[in-house]
């Protein structure tokens, strides 16, 4: 990357206003469903929105929150240029981690994590998809799909000599691999719960399956 632009600060900021949009918040008090972190995990990812039974709010709220990591970049690219769609993805999933709206608590990012390859680089994007998908196909663990993507994502990039996107994915990476550490721990201890496992309602409470918000 080039040396420090004045430009690379606005798409940063561009980047982080986009991403902190809670839409899992938004939708379901917009559907009278009440305050999302008060339910589950208290989570504001698609994941969390589907504990309550509303399919479509859920799949709305993943189709935003991958929207917006998608906006973030396309549109710094556009104003721009290619580096800045990259700053501005990654702190679209920055922003949604860690909302300034909702004292920095948010979600996890990987479904924004997802949006912003798809429009930065779609070739990763595509394979990073198709690894989530075989990954939980396999191994019924949504969480452990998200972090085996996350960890291939960087991999795929380098192996297609982007070494810009690389970066940007393995810094998403590892915020990942922070914002699932509690999922980790539990996969360690064989206590994280499979994708279409039955869950009794304090399992509900204090589980949160890998959420890909």
């Amino acid at each position: 990357m080039s040396a420090f632009e004045p430009y690379q600060a606005l798409a940063a900021a561009l980047g982080y206003l986009l991403g902190s949009v809670p839409f899992g918040l938004v939708l379901t008090r917009l559907a009278g469903m009440g305050d999302i972190r008060d339910i589950g995990s208290g989570n504001i990812g698609a994941t969390n929105v589907l504990r309550t039974g509303n399919k479509f709010i859920a799949f709305l709220t993943l189709v935003c929150d991958s929207g917006k990591g998608a906006a973030a970049a396309v549109t710094a690219a556009y104003i721009w240029n290619a580096e800045a769609g990259l700053i501005a993805g990654f702190m679209a999933v920055f922003g949604h981690n860690f909302p300034v709206w909702l004292k920095f608590k948010g979600g996890k990012g990987f479904a924004t994590t997802l949006g912003v390859l798809l429009f930065t680089a779609w070739p990763i994007g595509v394979a990073a998809c198709a690894t989530w998908l075989l990954t939980a196909g396999v191994f019924r663990y949504s969480s452990l799909a998200a972090l085996v993507t996350l960890a291939a994502a960087p991999a795929y990039a380098y192996w297609l000599d982007m070494p810009a996107v690389s970066l940007m994915a393995g810094g998403l990476a590892m915020l990942g691999f922070v914002r699932h550490h509690e999922n980790i721990a539990r996969l360690m201890k064989g206590e994280e719960s499979k994708i279409g496992a039955k869950k009794t309602d304090q399992a509900d409470t204090v589980q949160d399956n890998g959420e890909t918000p």
